[in-house]
């Protein structure tokens, strides 16, 4: 063979490979924390489920790579001069993965769906800005009076019951996701199956092997697809963060949305760039059970909450990853001032210690006569090193603290269906940046998130009028005035404000730290 023959030869094996590299699948690992209770996004509550329901729906509203709210079905809405009534405009290629159009109706069935009390959804109050949305929901009201109507296919209107400035934000979370309403109506709450699901987002779902992974695949019919550069996802459960540690490591995974906080220094040492921290709207606290005997009085709880060296537990126990908290609510969130600190923030670790002693020493307990408590917690090394030096701090104090360990699924289960515990480890990321998606978790009829059991009407009488305040600075003035009891009576303890963690390859590109910590994966490219 000759020189130039070789050469040609060379070049159309050459071509041949490029061509087959550009049509090769483009497939996402993605570590996702835990399994999905549930797909239904009317009866989902947590943010790693919320992750896969952005995959696989779209809103009237979206997110931006960048966390930022962006038109989704909606192209375009306007508001009326009272704010009370908006108009949503579809966009006409919006299309379900079976083909079918997307249209104003799907979206008056899906709000109609959430607020119907058969439906049992958890997170229903987060739409109770809807007129008549609490009313339909309690069955008080008929679906018909909730205040969303389809005025054709391509309009939708929404109607609220008072100005909600929030409100094309709160649109963004998973409880305004769409269903297909045929797929429902045939399958029941056998919709989300594989076989059965049809979704409106980037991607449909086509697997889910409980503790192995959820697959979802492009979806052709997106109106977008064209700029969707990932073929498949696969959601892979990593309650184990040390485990998805060493699968990111050896190239099992491009991405995981936490990481072990033991592991802080190597990460940043021998990751780089890949571990990135950033700030994140969120709380991380524990939920004190106020039907316990002992946790009943406020000065037990005040007790526990004082002891609690919060600076150690961002430091030490979680590399500096978090931010001691003192409020529920975290600084820098939306149309709101300072949180309402707990009072005893500026006191010294030992000053707190010997008040606690004090309080503990009133209520009729201490080292002489103690009492027993368990802490609950999910799965994760992180949880459960915070439990384990907590149970500490708590021991000179006379309180004898065993630990129990759940998986993710159950833990949550276990709070959410009113199941008996004394304390319990949870957190809270905003869904949108105003104090309400906080303070509202413990109003005494949100069943879904008040693990506290906390039922006091003052504290009720505050949010509903916040509910109706239209002046922003009125408002946040009566909401820090809710802060101040809740950082009175302590449904919750919260300790910490979270700091994201997140461990990112290389060949991923388009991934923006945000405070929401949200990343579609419609936004990200992955190269090999």
């Amino acid at each position: 063979m000759s020189k130039s023959m070789r050469v040609t030869a060379l070049a159309a094996v050459l071509m041949a490979a490029t061509t087959l590299t550009a049509t090769a699948e483009v497939v996402y690992h993605r570590g996702n924390t835990a399994d999905p209770e549930t797909l239904d996004q009317h009866k989902t509550s947590t943010v790693y489920e919320a992750h896969i329901l952005r995959d696989l729906y779209e809103g009237l509203v979206a997110y931006s790579a960048a966390g930022k709210i962006v038109p989704g079905v909606a192209s375009d809405w306007a508001v009326s001069d009272d704010g009370k009534v908006y108009t949503f405009t579809l966009r006409d290629d919006a299309k379900w993965s079976n083909g079918d159009p997307v249209v104003a109706g799907d979206f008056e069935y899906s709000l109609h769906r959430i607020m119907a009390p058969e439906t049992g959804a958890k997170y229903a109050n987060v739409l109770y800005p809807i007129l008549n949305a609490e009313a339909v929901n309690k069955g008080e009201m008929k679906p018909e009076d909730l205040g969303v109507k389809a005025l054709d296919d391509h309009t939708l209107e929404i109607t609220l019951a008072s100005p909600t400035p929030y409100f094309i934000d709160l649109l963004g979370h998973q409880t305004g996701l769409p269903v297909h309403p045929a797929s429902v109506e045939k399958f029941g709450s056998d919709f989300v199956k594989a076989e059965n699901i049809v979704t409106n987002g980037p991607f449909t779902l086509t697997e889910f092997v409980p503790n192995a992974h959820v697959k979802a695949v492009k979806n052709p019919y997106y109106h977008d697809a064209d700029n969707v550069k990932i073929d498949t996802v696969y959601f892979h459960p990593t309650e184990d963060r040390g485990a998805a540690l060493r699968r990111f490591q050896a190239g099992e995974l491009h991405t995981n949305n936490d990481a072990p906080t033991e592991q802080v220094a190597f990460m940043r040492e021998n990751l780089g760039e890949q571990f990135r921290v950033a700030p994140y709207l969120g709380t991380y606290y524990y939920a004190l059970n106020h039907e316990d005997e002992a946790l009943s009085n406020p000065d037990v709880r005040q007790a526990l909450s004082m002891s609690i060296d919060r600076e150690f537990l961002a430091d030490e126990i979680w590399g500096s990853t978090m931010v001691a908290g003192y409020s529920f609510v975290p600084p820098g969130i939306g149309n709101y001032g300072d949180p309402a600190f707990a009072d005893y923030k500026d006191m010294s670790q030992i000053d707190r210690e010997e008040k606690a002693l004090e309080l503990l020493e009133k209520a009729g307990y201490g080292p002489d006569h103690p009492f027993k408590l368990t802490i609950n917690y999910n799965t994760s090394e992180n949880h459960k090193n915070t439990a384990v030096a907590i149970a500490d701090m708590w021991k000179p104090l006379g309180v004898d603290v065993s630990l129990i360990n759940t998986d993710t699924k159950t833990h949550y289960a276990m709070l959410r269906d009113r199941q008996d515990f004394d304390v319990a480890r949870a957190g809270w990321i905003g869904d949108y940046s105003d104090p309400q998606n906080f303070l509202f978790m413990v109003e005494s009829d949100n069943d879904g998130f008040n693990y506290a059991r906390y039922n006091n009407p003052e504290y009720d009488a505050l949010m509903d009028e916040a509910a109706v305040t239209v002046d922003l600075e009125k408002r946040a003035d009566i909401l820090k005035k809710a802060e101040e009891i809740f950082m009175r009576d302590l449904p919750f303890i919260p300790m910490m404000y979270y700091g994201s963690m997140n461990l990112v390859s290389d060949k991923v590109a388009g991934f923006e730290d945000n405070l929401l910590n949200i990343h579609p994966s419609r936004w990200l490219t992955i190269s090999e």
